[in-house]
């Protein structure tokens, strides 16, 4: 439990209340989501060890309440498909018996608020699934929700308490015999290294896993272990070094969504090192297999950047207006981005006022939302924002990799 949580310890799933009281986003819906999630979680609790005397009245009546709560949300809503099929699985749970047709449920909603970066209410639904799994959770299931647990605690820089989750999914994962899930528990702990900023011990240990992955032939963890090789590599400000591992994870991946995402991170990184064609190739692919995904949006951001980037006034503003029509649905960490490449173009451009305001407004929401990294990112751009009116980067002398990669794109666009 963080900090942050353990003041609310008294009242369980408080975080949820945080929304009702202003939190960070301004929507008039938000208190009625939080309100909601509060009290659907407040049911999943009588599926727990301690009621099982519970009579079935006393259930009942909670149930409707809930129930009738969730119907007053925005039908057409991602959270409110996730809260009414709580509320419905928990139903069945307690009239079966079986608290465990809750689990599936419980693991989604977790997900869905770590990909909108809710990631104290992530946790809060992760440790129900805990308790309410109690001993009777599946072993596998037990694994991936600590490791999807630790991963959560790592995002939230609370570093100590994500090795202990990786550790503990890791350490049960040997008793199965998952050596899948094993070497997941190692990227895990590598790239909490390097949020830690020990990049050289990350980057030797993430190299081991990589060894192992190909020595058990699992895809899956050489992907993975490639993609935080790369992230390390660029956290080191080597770049051209980290396009080489993105290209093999998304060739090692098997899962559509890992390769979408993957071909994202790869744009972004071959416009840092002055390849905007290879760049675009990259993102209008991933942007082609996304739809709505949170990585197609990125992708969006990214090509907006990338038109700035060589000065394609026009085409800045087609990928601007396509960014905003997904305003609405970006969590904090994607807003912020969007806003500070839009700063970005709008200073590329000559509009620095305007570049001023995006950005002041950007670092409002990146503090709001304890979002470190990009808070120092915009102060530093801002401090240098008028000196991006320059004329537009010469293309810069690649390496035989990078090519090789860019050619790869090339090749890829043209058969898709």
């Amino acid at each position: 439990m963080t900090d942050s949580l353990a003041q609310h310890a008294g009242l369980p799933h408080a975080v949820f209340l945080h929304r009702m009281a202003g939190g960070s986003e301004p929507s008039t819906l938000e208190p009625r989501f939080g309100r909601a999630a509060f009290i659907a979680l407040r049911l999943v609790d009588l599926l727990g060890p301690e009621h099982t005397t519970l009579h079935p009245d006393a259930f009942h009546y909670q149930y409707v309440a809930t129930a009738r709560c969730c119907r007053d949300l925005p039908p057409g809503s991602t959270e409110t498909s996730h809260l009414t099929g709580l509320v419905r699985s928990t139903a069945e749970a307690f009239e079966q018996g079986s608290p465990s047709l809750v689990l599936p449920a419980l693991f989604a909603y977790g997900h869905y608020l770590e990909d909108q970066m809710r990631l104290e209410e992530a946790l809060d639904v992760l440790d129900t699934l805990l308790q309410v799994g109690g001993a009777s959770l599946p072993a596998a299931d037990a694994v991936g929700t600590r490791l999807r647990r630790a991963r959560v605690y790592r995002k939230l820089n609370e570093f100590d308490a994500a090795e202990r989750s990786y550790s503990e999914g890791g350490a049960l994962a040997a008793t199965l015999g998952d050596t899948h899930s094993e070497l997941l528990s190692r990227v895990g702990r590598a790239d909490t290294l390097r949020g830690r900023g020990n990049l050289v011990e990350a980057e030797t240990s993430l190299r081991d896993i990589l060894f192992d992955a190909e020595r058990l032939q699992d895809r899956d963890a050489q992907a993975r272990a490639h993609q935080v090789i790369a992230v390390v590599l660029g956290t080191r400000g080597q770049p051209t070094e980290a396009i080489p591992h993105l290209w093999q994870a998304f060739e090692l991946y098997d899962d559509e969504i890992a390769r979408g995402r993957t071909l994202a991170d790869l744009g972004g990184v071959l416009l840092i090192v002055g390849d905007p064609a290879g760049a675009e190739r990259a993102l209008l692919e991933a942007l082609r297999r996304g739809g709505a995904q949170d990585f197609a949006t990125n992708a969006l951001i990214e090509l907006m950047n990338c038109a700035s980037f060589r000065r394609d006034r026009v085409g800045f503003e087609r990928w601007r207006e396509q960014c905003d029509a997904r305003r609405e649905t970006m969590p904090p960490n994607i807003l912020v981005d969007y806003m500070l490449k839009g700063g970005i173009g709008r200073a590329r451009f000559g509009q620095v006022d305007r570049a001023e305001r995006l950005l002041t407004e950007a670092l409002r929401i990146a503090d709001e939302a304890r979002l470190h990294e990009f808070t120092f990112r915009i102060e530093r751009i801002k401090a240098g924002l008028r000196d991006c009116g320059e004329a537009a980067a010469e293309p810069v002398r690649q390496s035989e990799a990078v090519r090789e990669v860019s050619a790869a794109l090339a090749h890829l666009a043209g058969a898709s």
